[in-house]
Formats: structure tokens, C-alpha cells, sequence
């Protein structure tokens, strides 16, 4: 399908290592010409609920700097776009929770606020799981919580998980789960 927007120009209006936040002239689709501005990510988003032989998966808690909140989540972190999105995932739960997992599938692939952003998340199923040490990046300061899915599940229907890609994520399961 062709999109009714047209864009006239671009420009940079700022830039660093993760993003760029970029402001188009366009033609709208009806017609009127306005600025619109929107923030183009350099990696994807990739999350991952790693769930153990009884039903259990990890978060991860965290100061989230942007919200001035801490926040619980799943095991998450970017992936350059040249980067395999799984790659990442594997490389994301072994640094955040020390864990490495013998299977994986892939349980969505998701925007998150496409209004403003280009970003897609990938959020990845990890069984088969092994511990072992994290392996945290300089930025993070990590708790891991080892909690039972359903109880997760209620963490985020009652508001107390608020990450998007986290609650979509769990509630997805949830559906899938309980759908068949």
C-alpha cells in the first residue's frame, strides 16, 4: 500500500550513539504541509522472558533515568541493526542475568510508540536455561528477581511492570497459553 504522506526535506536535529531525532517537511494526508518530528533509532529493541523447567522467568529492576522511576522489566537491551536480533537476545540475557539458554523461539515483534519512533522490539522465549555470572555494563546497576509467571503476569495487569515491550510481552504469553 502507498503511503499518502509525502516528504518534502529532512533535517538532523540532533544525534548521538543511539539515536537520531530527525524533522521532515511533509504533506500530510490531507493535503496540508507541516513539520513532523520523530526520533530514528540505531538498534532494536530485544527482549526476552526466560522461563525455567517450573515456571518461572527473570526481571530485572533498574533506575529508568528518562521516567526519574525504578522499573521492574524483562531482560532487555538493543541490538545494532546489522546485528542478528536472537544474537542479541542471547547476548542481552547472559549479560543482564548471567543465564544461557538451549532453545529459543520467538514470541513477537512489536513498535513501540511508532507516532514518534521507527523502533521495533523482538521479544524471544528462552528455555533449557543454565545460570551462571552476569556480565553487567558499565550503565547498569541490575537487581534480578526470580518470580513465578503468573505472579509476573499480575505484576503487569496491575501496573506494577510498565515497560511496553515487558507488559506486552507477558501478556502475550498469557494469551497464548490460555487461548488453545
Amino acid at each position: 500500500m502507498k503511503l499518502k504522506w509525502e516528504r518534502l526535506s529532512r533535517k538532523i536535529v540532533y544525534e548521538n550513539d543511539w539515536m537520531r531525532v530527525l524533522e521532515d517537511d511533509v504533506i500530510n494526508p490531507g493535503g496540508g504541509r507541516n513539520a513532523y518530528g520523530h526520533v530514528h533509532f540505531r538498534n532494536r529493541a530485544v527482549g526476552i522472558i526466560a522461563i525455567d523447567d517450573e515456571d518461572h522467568i527473570w526481571l530485572v529492576g533498574q533506575e529508568r533515568y528518562t521516567l526519574e522511576e525504578y522499573s521492574w522489566e524483562i531482560p532487555m537491551g538493543g541490538a545494532p541493526l546489522e546485528e542478528d536480533p536472537l544474537d542479541a537476545a542471547r547476548r542481552e540475557l547472559k549479560e543482564e542475568t548471567g543465564l544461557t539458554a538451549m532453545h529459543w523461539s520467538e514470541l513477537m515483534k512489536l513498535h513501540t510508540s511508532n507516532s514518534i519512533t521507527d523502533e521495533v522490539g523482538y521479544v524471544f522465549i528462552a528455555t533449557e536455561l543454565t545460570e551462571g555470572a552476569p556480565e553487567f555494563e558499565e550503565m547498569e546497576d541490575l537487581a534480578i528477581r526470580r518470580v513465578p509467571l503468573h505472579q509476573a503476569i499480575h505484576m503487569a495487569v496491575d501496573g506494577e511492570i510498565t515497560d511496553a515491550i515487558s507488559v506486552a510481552a507477558l501478556l502475550r504469553l498469557h494469551w497464548l497459553r490460555t487461548s488453545s
